[in-house]
């Protein structure tokens, strides 16, 4: 079915729907990731945006629900070159275009992605329109410049869980009757660690992550007030991820001032730049943003005023992590939870509880997922032990191949001992 994507700047660019009839609009932007599409639509993050995959081959291993980052898909539309209508891979559930047609999502191919995201990258992300109804370009560019721009809109009050949840058996526990100004609401006090997530968009891989690492996650509503987080007596606060314009968030910023100093923070995404402006400093929206998994970030420390500067992207020298160490809070903007993709980042999380949570409070027991040993790491790393002895084969291969003399020898041994194999 024909579609047209028009920009606010007038850009016009051809496409076909393969979830049928329909119109979205959003700010149109693109992500470099070649896997995780499911986890890319499912993503808080992403609400309010129409999302563009760089990579060429989208649908291809199908969709499946332990591959969801919330509850339902978040973006307003999907983008790529080309859909595969036809999944290969044993996890599978069902076809993309069956999920997206479920939500009624729009999704659109045979579109030139590596021209649209050329185009990002020059002129900025904006706003943009989809159409299988109105193919008249004039008509759309007027749509697309009547979309409500991300610019002021608070957006993590929308995504935001209304209830707050307990994470149980792979997904949300939610919470009926129970007052949250108990201290008896920690189901696990003394043994994990209690940490209130406040959630402005939060990732349920967030979640699991920190549940891997010895924590009992209580995930709030982004509007809860300070003086109930304070009443439940957390050994940590953790702020998450989110869409929409973090100066626009003001309540929640405010929450967070009276929170400084009470208990230790650690943010990620919204919630580092959530955190900044609680401690004084500013933000300002980048160009195109940085959506995909081959960012690269530098570890720097810079002093700067109460705050210092621990992360900054190699890019453009966008700041990346914060930390505070008189209000014992840090943040990073980039995700180290992400999956799937590399899991260097995973590393990250293992001293997570050791930095983030009060070193006053009693520490809990350790426990087969903190005690450090290589055979009781989490399932996280233990899935990348097994990929990197899977890899160890390669190495000698990798390591003798860039010699003249050795090269054409180790392309032969390779090739025999797979054949034989």
């Amino acid at each position: 079915m024909k579609a047209l994507l028009a920009l606010e700047d007038g850009r016009i660019f051809p496409c076909r729907s393969f979830t049928g009839s329909g119109q979205a609009e959003g700010e149109a932007v693109f992500n470099t990731s070649m896997t995780g599409y499911q986890e890319i639509l499912t993503d808080p993050s992403y609400a309010g945006q129409m999302v563009t995959m760089t990579y060429p081959l989208i649908g291809n291993y199908g969709v499946c629900d332990e591959d969801m980052e919330s509850d339902r898909i978040q973006v307003g539309a999907l983008i790529v070159r080309e859909y595969q209508s036809f999944p290969s891979n044993f996890r599978s559930k069902g076809t993309l275009a069956d999920y997206l047609i479920k939500a009624r999502v729009l999704g659109v191919e045979e579109l030139d992605t590596r021209a649209l995201t050329r185009h990002i990258r020059k002129s900025g992300a904006m706003r943009g329109i989809i159409s299988t109804f109105d193919l008249d370009p004039a008509s759309l560019v007027a749509k697309a410049k009547a979309v409500v721009p991300m610019e002021g809109r608070n957006l993590a009050q929308e995504v935001s869980t209304k209830r707050p949840f307990f994470w149980k058996d792979g997904k949300p526990e939610y919470m009926e009757t129970v007052s949250l100004q108990d201290t008896k609401i920690w189901r696990k006090k003394g043994k994990k660690y209690s940490v209130v997530a406040m959630d402005y968009g939060i990732k349920y891989n967030i979640i699991r992550q920190l549940e891997a690492h010895n924590c009992e996650v209580l995930v709030l509503p982004a509007s809860t007030p300070a003086d109930v987080i304070k009443a439940l007596e957390p050994d940590g606060i953790f702020l998450s991820n989110g869409p929409g314009d973090p100066q626009s968030m003001s309540g929640p910023i405010k929450i967070i001032q009276n929170l400084l100093g009470q208990r230790p923070i650690f943010g990620i995404c919204l919630g580092m730049q959530l955190l900044a402006l609680a401690m004084g400093g500013t933000t300002s929206k980048i160009k195109f943003g940085h959506r995909g998994g081959n960012q690269p970030v530098k570890n720097l420390i810079t002093e700067k005023a109460n705050c210092q500067v621990t992360h900054v992207n190699l890019n453009e020298k966008s700041i990346e992590g914060i930390k505070s160490n008189k209000y014992n809070a840090f943040g990073v903007q980039y995700h180290p939870e992400a999956s799937p993709g590399p899991m260097m980042r995973l590393t990250f999380l293992p001293s997570l509880p050791m930095r983030c949570f009060n070193p006053q409070a009693p520490h809990p027991p350790t426990n087969s997922a903190t005690n450090g040993s290589d055979r009781d790491r989490p399932d996280c790393l233990s899935r990348r032990e097994k990929l990197q002895k899977k890899c160890y084969l390669f190495r000698p291969f990798v390591k003798n191949f860039f010699s003249r003399r050795g090269r054409a020898q180790t392309i032969k041994e390779f090739l025999l001992h797979h054949a034989k194999a």
